[in-house]
């Protein structure tokens, strides 16, 4: 999973990527100090894998992992070349899924680039870059498609797709926010083949102050303007204090989980928000076994047995057997995999098997 971090100058990208990453991104009171996308792999939190590595006492244990990208802020007029604009859009063609850091802390001694703080006029103006982007992306697309359809007429109904999501973008509305984006078959697959900026993922990180964050963040004018702009998008939103956060990650475990409990919370910002980026994405972990490693991979939710041994290797799916099987709860519970068998709880499952999240599993395949 592929995150792009993307906000205006100076509302906490930097700050919040270093405290998720512990990647040294510089981090300075003045536009573009980001230049090139800063990348940080982050190992995806996932309570199953000790108690998994101690009952098989593997030799390794190896998360699910995210990777991150800092991505320079954007300026008005990155769709023409302002600012850093061209590099901005290429890097967040290359993410799954976008988050857009928007600033709801006031400091007199960190500039805003538009003088004021005020998170519904830059969240409109990052989308309005990327609509225009897309609108200009797209008018190439329906050209191209135009052609074919001369010779294919089933593309005609293609070009008349793209027509409309170009009428919508030109209201200044998202191409998440177009008319069957979520139900419609072939809508999803014109936009998924149109590669638009604006139908990414969002997740908004809404960055408070200390003050705010550790008060009712409901109770905040400005988290409550992205919330609502959120719902409207079809898109999720997560109050987070990156300043908080850099200083929860300088922490070692034991007192990080003090400063959490004193602030009254279960998990980090980096935990909520890879939790909230899962479940955007649709995603979900199962877990192999062993006396050599412990693994948690990550797969789509409705993903079948052979494509989910296909991540291991692809000799994995193309002579996929059958895969043995075992809830997570159920084998911690037994105590041991030749209990569990006893017991008739390990399943012998089929190509046609759905896997579930928390799934351990143990694939049999020949090639």
């Amino acid at each position: 999973m592929k995150l792009g971090i993307v906000g205006l100058p100076n509302v906490g990208k930097s700050t919040l990527f270093n405290a998720i990453t512990d990647a040294g991104a510089e981090s300075a009171n003045y536009p573009f100090c980001t230049i090139d996308p800063n990348v940080g792999m982050v190992a995806v939190p996932d309570y199953r894998l000790q108690p998994l590595t101690d009952l098989y006492h593997a030799k390794k244990t190896t998360p699910a992992v995210v990777e991150f990208v800092d991505i320079a802020g954007l300026v008005r007029g990155a769709s023409k070349g302002e600012g850093l604009g061209n590099k901005f859009l290429s890097h967040i063609r290359e993410v799954d899924a976008v988050v857009h850091v928007v600033r709801c802390f006031e400091d007199e001694n960190i500039v805003h680039v538009e003088g004021s703080v005020d998170p519904a006029r830059d969240i409109e103006t990052i989308n309005l870059e990327l609509i225009l982007s897309d609108v200009e992306h797209l008018e190439r697309r329906i050209e191209r498609a135009k052609k074919a359809a001369k010779a294919d007429k089933k593309l005609a109904a293609d070009v008349e797709v793209l027509e409309r999501l170009r009428a919508h973008l030109e209201e200044g509305k998202t191409a998440r926010t177009f008319p069957g984006f979520e139900d419609d078959e072939d809508v999803r697959r014109v936009l998924a083949e149109s590669d638009l900026l604006s139908a990414k993922p969002v997740i908004f990180a809404a960055n408070m102050d200390e003050a705010g964050f550790t008060g009712d963040a409901a109770e905040s004018a400005r988290f409550e303007a992205v919330r609502k702009i959120a719902e409207e998008e079809g898109a999720m939103v997560l109050p987070i204090c990156a300043k908080l956060e850099q200083d929860i990650a300088s922490l070692e475990p034991d007192e990080r989980e003090m400063f959490l409990s004193e602030l009254g919370l279960a998990e980090s910002g980096l935990d909520r928000l890879i939790r909230v980026c899962y479940d955007l994405l649709g995603l979900m972990s199962y877990l192999t076994a062993g006396e050599q490693e412990v693994r948690a991979w990550t797969i789509q939710k409705g993903t079948k047995a052979p494509q989910a041994a296909g991540k291991i290797h692809t000799d994995f799916e193309r002579g996929f057997i059958r895969a043995e099987v075992i809830s997570y709860d159920d084998l911690l519970a037994c105590g041991s995999l030749a209990a569990a068998r006893e017991k008739g709880l390990v399943r012998s499952e089929g190509k046609e098997y759905v896997m579930q999240d928390g799934d351990v599993v143990l694939f049999r395949f020949n090639v």
